[in-house]
């Protein structure tokens, strides 16, 4: 990083970035650190979501085609359409100005790969997840000969890259198995979580329905996130009843999810005959979302399927609550007894981790403590630093 101009980065990233209400912070913070480190961006991203606030940062964006509604997690036909005007932008910027790298997340890289020849940049592909998986996640094909060629597109952008980030153990595990113990591939956990500073503040009362009204003098047991099926709801609902036999004030908030998934789970609580003892508050504002974190006595994730480590679980550890986990690889890349309640993925043992983290208190104040040194010595905002340090002078 010695050149006398600064580097300059294109940042493709295919989602609605950035929106308050759930999309992955990933690429905000990534980029937030870019600028940090003195790398003029330019950011390439869907039409939908709102601009934010960074220095050396100008956001470019396709059309919103918003007629076609709102872009929804997981492969789509709508984000597949999208993906085609984001490489017609990336030719149509790549022929203007010349870039250090570019940085494409997901998978941008895709047609990244075969650009970098023709343009003579760097390559950095940040790799949030492994396609050829999300399609069987989310249930988007069963073709063996789409996944076949998914797979064949992410193991060459990986051997093409001149860097690769992943973001955990089981990714990074994959990667090695493709390109072997390479020194330009590196881990960065998306461990990092301060307020995203948007270009322009919604006006009040815009920004979607009033906070939810909570009880007083209960004890909250919260879960925030994406209400998609392998998140393991119903089996976090299920267990909720047997904890508020057991703990009456116990009180369970669910933050996240559209009408449809929320009417679903509200229809199960009422079968249970808990909804009493239950709010959900669909999707919310970021900092709705930290306001509810900051009510609870219990943290939950009830992940039931999946590999990646879940954003959130960072928070978790550094927030001083105590949080139940599910005994699934997702977490156990990250988590441990020592510093959460560990759980097998079904309702029985679910109850039972939520009751004896409300109940037990010299076991709450160990985790907590083992919680917070954890996240100070391996995934504070220094450490992810550093890494992209690291990165950056392998681009530049």
């Amino acid at each position: 990083m010695s050149s006398t101009q600064p580097p300059r980065a294109l940042v493709i990233a295919p989602q609605p970035f950035f929106t308050p209400r759930g999309t992955p912070f990933s690429v905000y913070y990534r980029t937030s650190v870019l600028s940090e480190l003195g790398v003029h961006v330019d950011l390439l991203t869907y039409g939908q979501g709102e601009d934010v606030d960074l220095p050396n940062v100008r956001i470019v964006r396709i059309p919103d085609f918003r007629v076609f509604g709102k872009i929804k997690t997981g492969p789509s036909g709508l984000k597949f359409f999208l993906d085609g005007f984001i490489l017609v932008w990336t030719i149509a910027m790549l022929l203007r100005r010349r870039y250090t790298f570019v940085h494409a997340h997901e998978e941008s890289v895709f047609f990244c790969r075969y650009l970098k020849p023709v343009f003579r940049f760097r390559l950095l592909y940040d790799m949030h997840s492994s396609l050829p998986q999300q399609l069987d996640n989310f249930q988007f094909t069963k073709s063996r000969v789409i996944r076949k060629v998914f797979e064949y597109l992410e193991n060459t952008s990986l051997r093409s890259a001149d860097a690769v980030i992943t973001i955990c153990k089981d990714l990074a595990d994959y990667v090695e198995s493709v390109i072997g113990d390479d020194p330009k591939h590196l881990l960065i956990e998306n461990s990092i979580f301060e307020p995203v500073r948007l270009a322009s503040k919604p006006d009040a009362g815009s920004d979607g329905p009033a906070r939810a009204e909570l009880p007083a003098d209960r004890r909250f047991i919260v879960y925030a996130g994406t209400f998609e099926r392998y998140q393991g709801l119903d089996i976090l609902i299920e267990a909720f009843a047997t904890v508020r036999k057991n703990v009456p004030d116990a009180y369970l908030l669910m933050i996240g999810g559209d009408k449809e998934q929320v009417e679903a789970l509200r229809s199960m609580a009422d079968g249970l005959g808990i909804n009493d003892s239950v709010t959900f508050t669909g999707r919310v504002p970021q900092a709705d979302a930290k306001y509810y974190n900051g009510r609870a006595d219990v943290l939950v994730s009830p992940r039931s399927a999946g590999t990646n480590t879940p954003l959130k679980v960072y928070e978790q550890l550094a927030s001083g609550i105590p949080l139940v986990a599910t005994r699934i690889y997702s977490h156990t890349q990250v988590l441990s007894d020592d510093d959460c309640f560990l759980v097998e993925p079904d309702s029985a043992d679910m109850a039972r981790g939520i009751i004896e983290a409300l109940t037990n208190s010299e076991a709450v104040r160990e985790r907590i403590a083992n919680a917070q040194s954890l996240y100070e010595e391996k995934y504070s905002r220094a450490a992810y630093v550093r890494k992209m340090k690291l990165v950056l002078e392998r681009l530049t």
